[in-house]
């Protein structure tokens, strides 16, 4: 349990997310670069501040280098996020590390788009390497 503006909420922290649930498979045509682009309409957490669920959806892109992202896996590691508390900044930073240490992607982009809530929409992009 954990205390969010003086409220009791059941979200677990960070320590729940599990990125060594991400697998990658041979990319046979390293070397030859692609645009990978996946695209999750459910994503989501919980504002560690309200306490309140967050949703919406996660695209990621990349261009990999040996191995690409093997989607079922991928889907398994995204939902450990659904019951942690974590600013929206915060996770697109945390998915991104993580899925780069798994897949070494030659450039990687995340891009949490999140529904409205609260009369403000939220959209967090972030970038590691060179397109």
């Amino acid at each position: 349990m954990v205390q969010a503006e003086g409220r009791t909420f059941g979200f677990d922290g960070e320590e729940a997310i599990q990125p060594q649930l991400l697998e990658c498979f041979p990319y046979m045509y390293a070397g030859k670069d692609a645009v990978v682009e996946l695209r999750c309409d459910e994503w989501s957490c919980v504002c560690p501040f309200s306490g309140l669920p967050d949703f919406g959806t996660i695209a990621i892109r990349y261009c990999p280098g040996e191995v690409c992202i093997e989607l079922k896996s991928l889907k398994y590691y995204l939902t450990t996020f659904r019951n942690v508390g974590i600013y929206q900044e915060h996770a697109a930073q945390r998915v991104i590390e993580d899925l780069v240490r798994a897949a070494v992607p030659k450039w990687m982009q995340v891009v949490l788009d999140y529904r409205v809530r609260g009369g403000i929409h939220t959209v967090v992009t972030v970038d590691r390497g060179q397109r």
